[in-house]
């Protein structure tokens, strides 16, 4: 287990606890099991919600090419295990041609990536690329059929915390052109948070409205 998820205590049970594990995914089932489980896990299975987690474009191009294992406003390895078969992602094009790149299938993940790794496997994966103009975006978002959701990356939780409230309040603003006091109610009783990475140098926090909250307000046109 990855260091931001254990306490003192839970480090040192641990600390010898590192192995390579094997899954086996039944597609036809739909589920994953462990091919030489435990004692205690002879029967534990975990349903298959195949997702990337690389999805990125190229940062400004003042900036020096982060390795495919990293992440920031440009998305990368973000590990977001809702970032599924009918999200859409929604990334700041900051040089021509974007150049997007995906990859880092996952068969499942559990929130967080807290082992460092998920489910890890190959995948064909189609999708489609569009340009929206005149549009800014402070990081990452996502938007499912029932959700929009705002990410933030950071070097802590904390700061992920931070980075995804000031992206949902952003989205909010552009959206609805809400003032910062209706910003607060909004989020103040339909906020939903997930911790969606903890493994890698960045943290990684999704802010999650669900769109039913969101009908009685008039998108800006």
């Amino acid at each position: 287990m990855v260091g931001r998820g254990v306490d003192s205590g839970l480090a040192v049970k641990m600390k010898d606890g590192w192995k390579n594990v094997r899954w086996h995914l039944d597609t036809a089932r739909g589920i994953a099991t462990l091919e030489k489980p435990g004692e205690h896990l002879t029967n534990y299975s975990v349903p298959l919600r195949p997702m990337l987690g690389c999805v990125a474009v190229a940062p400004g191009s003042g900036q020096a090419p982060p390795g495919t294992g990293d992440s920031g406003r440009w998305g990368g390895n973000m590990d977001f295990n809702e970032i599924v078969e009918g999200a859409t992602i929604y990334l700041p094009v900051s040089v021509p041609g974007a150049f997007l790149y995906v990859g880092d299938g996952h068969a499942a993940q559990g929130d967080g990536e807290l082992n460092g790794n998920a489910l890890e496997t190959s995948m064909d994966v189609e999708f489609t690329v569009d340009v929206i103009s005149g549009k800014s975006t402070r990081g990452p978002r996502v938007e499912s059929a029932t959700h929009i959701m705002a990410m933030g990356l950071d070097g802590s939780i904390d700061d992920a915390f931070r980075s995804a409230t000031a992206n949902m309040a952003q989205w909010l603003t552009d959206t609805y052109k809400l003032a910062p006091s209706e910003i607060a109610e909004v989020l103040g009783t339909a906020a939903e948070y997930k911790v969606s990475e903890a493994a890698d140098r960045n943290a990684g926090v999704v802010l999650k409205i669900n769109k039913e909250r969101l009908q009685s307000l008039i998108p800006v046109k």
